[in-house]
């Protein structure tokens, strides 16, 4: 038993909680009961006890106290009673508090089979062998090391990395084993035929993050091409010899692909065997640098600011729509014909703290406006007439059957709106008539503990950001598999390991025909949202980075390069143009990205950031805190709102040489 005492509050309470600390396997659940003291160790009948999770993805609580785990690791429930026993929020403030460790081993490993098997294996060369470990859960295990070895060291040995050294032809068999499951796999080692070595390269030279690829040619004696002879790249240059190494200024992926982050001269090595070859290359700096101009600003400083959406009204002019975070449920419309002079033309008040998304369909007749926190907890979406602003903004339809807990986004694509709900799922609701919004399909995962935060709809496919599920890709009728609105299918997920998922955007580059999807994190390593007032003036640190999937085949996404801001997190994100814009947490701002030409490693590094702008503003509803939303280019102009000053808008100038950081204080 645990028992907590209530800090330093009057009542003098303490909270015992039984049991104390848990241990449960995935999908397992327990229930935990707590009992009320004062401080003479009275029961307090009439106490409220409730709980919630540090990592409500990880091992969720209910408010009565049912626990189950969905992921391994360490965690922290805390039960505790509230100081107002009518805040229903998730982490009320507390008369007295206690914690729960909990502890969610790891599940046993099921299976460890080889995968990617080369089709030959040559004498004198050293491939490489790959293994997938799967645990009970049905998860793949990055994180134990497997045992290799051979039954005959003369013909081949095996290093702890899955290296063979393939010494003379024969037959060996090689094994794999995880604990006590195991795989085998035999292999016929032939004579190595290779006589000749050659190393080719579409160009000598490129700027920083242009990607070259390189292509070792294997012959033999008479100069016949062997194939599937194992070759392994290295890179080194004149100045930093040793750059192989991590955080190195060039590297090269084991399929030829070169990219350098700083200039200089770079040679890469191909070696096969007893054969190496080598091709020298010059890298140029990018010099992509720009600067930025303020052109206008429709100031909000009494409140906190969320999304916004910018488009051409039925009446042929240009508006803007954003929304209030944490307030009494305004949204308002701005006419931004004339960035210069911006002008708020009219605004919506609907029963709700948060209206934290705003979207506008295609044709600019219709907004849709989502809410959190209704005095009656029906919270949903509304739908507004929004074609021209100017005129009026009549309020046509709530929805809010099914749509519990608060919907955090919404995405419009067409007739139909798709709509978060409970951070568990989205629902597809058609507003084919806009004053009766019917549902008509439904999306949700099946994994422990599955939950989303965003969707975004491009030519019939639903992109969803999934936390620790990564972005989900589901055909609702561009996909090719026979999905619809009504019946969504599956296309393929893809999940990174930091679980961070917040925001996806789906693009394919102008450049090269690629189809890649800008996933975005969001992380709190160093606390969360500030809650109380006198610390709401003060700005809160996140973390994070924009994750770059190469998705042309939706069954097999790879992440392909990242963009990381050191000193800030991500947030929303916009791809236009082969250039990308992200908003950023405290201090990062606004940053505007080259990403045409193949990508590939640290886009960052590589000096492909175009701009930079922090919107400092001393007035602000915490002051000089800059934290960009999320911006959108519209008509020659980048618009974004400030989570703590409101709406801007800012162009880039034409390059006329480095570019300069500008919005920071003089």
């Amino acid at each position: 038993m645990v028992r907590g005492q209530g800090g330093d509050t009057p009542a003098g309470l303490r909270i015992e909680v039984d049991p104390g600390t848990l241990s449960l396997a995935i999908g397992e659940a327990a229930q935990l009961s707590a009992t009320v003291r004062d401080t003479g160790g009275a029961v307090v009948d009439d106490a409220t006890v409730v709980y919630y999770s540090r990592a409500r993805r990880s091992v969720s609580v209910t408010r009565t106290g049912r626990v189950e785990a969905y992921r391994p690791g360490e965690f922290t429930l805390i039960a505790l009673v509230p100081s107002n026993p009518g805040d229903r929020s998730r982490r009320p403030a507390a008369r007295a508090r206690v914690e729960i460790p909990v502890t969610v081993p790891l599940p046993p490993i099921s299976e460890v089979a080889f995968a990617r098997v080369p089709p030959v294996f040559y004498a004198g060369t050293q491939p490489r062998l790959r293994v997938v470990v799967t645990d009970t859960a049905g998860a793949r295990r990055d994180d134990v090391p497997v045992m290799f070895a051979t039954g005959d060291a003369a013909v081949a040995s095996i290093d702890r990395f899955g290296f063979l050294t393939l010494r003379e032809a024969g037959t060996v068999t090689v094994t794999a084993s995880v604990d006590t499951e195991s795989d085998a796999l035999t292999i016929e080692v032939e004579d190595n035929p290779v006589a000749s070595l050659a190393l080719e390269v579409g160009a000598d030279a490129a700027r920083t993050g242009d990607v070259l690829r390189f292509t070792a040619v294997a012959a033999d004696e008479w100069g016949r091409p062997v194939p599937g002879v194992p070759v392994r790249f290295a890179v080194g240059g004149e100045t930093a010899p040793a750059i192989v190494a991590a955080g190195a200024p060039a590297q090269i992926a084991a399929d030829g692909r070169f990219v350098a982050e700083r200039s200089g001269t770079y040679t890469v090595i191909a070696t096969a065997g007893t054969h190496t070859a080598t091709r020298t290359v010059s890298i140029e700096p990018r010099d992509v640098a720009r600067e930025v101009e303020v052109v206008g600003r429709g100031k909000v400083l009494d409140r906190r600011s969320s999304d916004l959406w910018v488009w051409e009204g039925t009446d042929g002019r240009d508006y803007a729509l954003t929304g209030t975070w944490g307030a009494d449920g305004h949204t308002y419309f701005w006419d931004v014909t004339d960035p210069a002079n911006i002008e708020k033309v009219n605004e919506v008040q609907v029963d709700a703290r948060t209206v934290n998304d705003v979207k506008v369909s295609a044709d600019g007749e219709l907004a849709v406006i989502s809410r959190e926190g209704a005095s009656n907890r029906r919270n949903g979406f509304v739908v507004l007439g929004a074609g021209n602003p100017r005129e009026g903004v009549p309020v046509l339809s709530e929805f809010t059957n099914q749509l519990t807990g608060g919907v955090h986004n919404v995405f419009v694509d067409g007739h139909h709106v798709y709509a978060l709900s409970a951070g568990r799922r989205y629902d597809v609701v058609s507003i084919e008539d806009p004053r009766n919004p019917e549902r008509v399909g439904r999306f949700e995962l099946e994994t422990q503990g599955h939950s989303v935060h965003d969707v975004w709809v491009s030519d019939g496919i639903a992109f969803s950001s999934n936390w620790t599920d990564g972005v989900v890709a589901v055909d609702v009728g561009g996909g090719g598999r026979g999905g619809t609105p009504e019946r969504p299918v599956e296309l393929g997920r893809y999940a990174y390991p930091n679980g961070w998922n917040h925001a996806a955007f789906p693009y394919r580059s102008q450049s090269t025909g690629k189809f890649y999807l800008f996933a975005g994190d969001e992380a709190y390593p160093y606390g969360g949202l500030a809650n109380d007032a006198e610390d709401a003036q003060l700005p809160f640190r996140t973390a994070g980075w924009i994750h770059v999937i190469d998705w042309s085949d939706w069954d097999n996404p790879q992440e392909v390069a990242r963009y990381q801001v050191p000193e800030a997190g991500s947030h929303n994100i916009w791809v236009e143009d082969d250039i990308l814009y992200v908003g950023y947490y405290y201090p990062g701002g606004l940053r505007v990205v080259d990403v045409s030409g193949e990508l590939m490693g640290d886009l960052y590094r590589q000096g492909r950031e175009i701009a930079r702008f922090v919107p400092f503003e001393p007035d602000g509803f915490a002051p000089n805190a800059p934290f960009v939303w999320g911006p959108q280019p519209y008509k020659g102009h980048i618009f974004f709102t400030d989570y703590n000053s409101g709406l801007w808008a800012v162009r880039l100038e034409e390059k006329t040489g480095p570019g300069r950081v500008i919005g920071e204080p003089q």
